[in-house]
This record gives structure tokens, sequence and C-alpha cells, in this order.
């Protein structure tokens, strides 16, 4: 009965990103009905673009390990001053109406703090990583000249590690806990070609497994400087909740401003 309840209101967030979009359909048939249709040649082939991309996010919520739990309160800006090395990044391949988008982010924080003993240790040094590995294949469901809907499913794996080491080095050394689990989402992307320079792009998924939920949307202005080359700004938030039945708690929620580029293969 547990797992049958946990699953539930995990999915709950994706039945109603499903019924956004089955609401929005309509409406974009409808006022994309008399546009003109699009070159079919435009979509011959394999179609690849990559997006390197900041995400400059603040965190809020509550981590947890071994029975103690804390909050954590973070500005973008604070988490920037921590940040020893990332790596961010999506690449999207479509043929025809099949799509196949991949989103990675890894990211490395570091940090120092003092301790007052007069004997022992003297600081402690905290270092967090956290990878997040999200593949989805999916469906160009509506495909008009300025409007196209994209419905998508796939997983979003996590890794979460966590290092504390004493200094000077202790005979204990230091302390290391980590988290790895996956959760399947669905979602949906929609994008709106303003002019033909500026386009919207609106996307969301939801899901659950492992985690009790696990959940993004996100709005992006993208300007095309050319074929192949869009700049993009935006807004992204996503949250997790993972409680497993072991004492590791990681309910948080990341949410800032994007900047990246898309660059277009082919």
């Amino acid at each position: 009965m547990k797992v049958s309840l946990k699953l539930h209101r995990a999915n709950s967030l994706a039945v109603v990103l499903g019924l956004i979009l089955l609401s929005f359909a309509p409406i974009l048939r409808a006022q994309t009905a008399g546009a003109p249709k699009p070159q079919s040649d435009s979509d011959d082939g394999w179609h690849i673009g990559i997006t390197p991309y900041i995400w400059f996010a603040g965190v809020h919520g509550t981590t947890g390990v071994n029975g103690h739990e804390a909050s954590v309160h973070a500005s973008a800006s604070d988490v920037l001053s921590y940040v020893n090395i990332g790596l961010m990044g999506a690449v999207e391949a479509r043929y025809k109406r099949i799509i196949v988008p991949i989103d990675f982010m890894w990211i490395k924080l570091a940090d120092e703090k003092g301790l007052p003993f007069e004997q022992g240790p003297t600081s402690i040094k905290v270092k967090m990583n956290q990878t997040i590995f999200t593949p989805k294949v999916g469906y160009r469901i509506i495909k008009e000249e300025r409007v196209t809907v994209d419905g998508v499913v796939g997983i979003r794996y996590w890794h979460v590690g966590n290092t504390l080491t004493l200094e000077p080095t202790q005979p204990l050394g230091g302390f290391y806990a980590a988290a790895n689990w996956v959760d399947v989402v669905a979602g949906a992307k929609m994008q709106f070609l303003l002019t033909p320079k500026v386009v919207v792009t609106v996307l969301g998924d939801a899901g659950g497994g492992q985690a009790n939920s696990d959940w993004q949307v996100a709005g992006v202005l993208g300007y095309r400087l050319n074929k192949k080359w869009i700049l993009q700004a935006g807004y992204r938030y996503l949250s997790v909740n993972y409680r497993p039945a072991s004492t590791f708690v990681y309910n948080l929620n990341q949410s800032g401003v994007v900047l990246g580029a898309t660059i277009n293969l082919k």
C-alpha cells in the first residue's frame, strides 16, 4: 500500500502536465491551421542540436543523514562562490517526428570552515558533488510553422555525494555519504516562433519512483543569430523529494536564471 500511494503522489504531477498539454492542443491547432506549412525537405534526415548552458541556481530545502536533518537556504551568488568545477549541457536529436533529448548537469562545491578547538582538528573541509542525467525519447505531437509541441518520457538519474574532512588530517580521515536513485518522468516541450528570429520555449516534466516526487519547469527566450546559432536566456525550477527507507534525506528545490546557446549541427 505504501508503494502504490508513493507512486500515485509522484505521478499526479505528470497527469497535471498531460492535462495542460491536452487543453492547449486544440487552441494551438486552431491558431496555426491557416499558417503555411514548412518545407518538407527541412525535415529529411537527422537534426542534432547541442546546448551548453550555465544555470545560476539558488537552493532551498532540507538535507539529512543518519537521522539528522538541516535546512538549506543559499542564493545563486552563495552557490556560485563555492563552485569548484561544473559541466552543464543538453543534446537533442530528431528524426522527422521522433526526438531524443538528453540533459546533463554535474557540479562540485567545496568550502572550508575553522573549528573553535585548541587541540586536534582546526578546520573542516566540506565537498559536495551532484550529478543529474536525464535521457528521454518523445514524439512531435504538433508540427506547424510557428508552433511545435513535443511529448516526452524518460528517466532522471541522480547522484549526490558529501565528503567531510578534518584538517589537519585525523586518524579517522574523513566521512563520506552518497545516494543514487532513478525516477521515471514524463512531460512536454512547446516552442512558439514569435518572429523569424525570436522563439519562446516552455517545458516541464514530472514523475517519481525512488523519490517521492521529481519535477521541473522552465521558460526560455531564444534569439536566432543565423541558421546554426541561437542565444538563449530563461528561468528553470527543479524540485526533488528523496526520502528512502534509509536515513538519507534530499528534499531540495533549485531555481534560477539559465544562459546558454544552441548550436545546430545538422
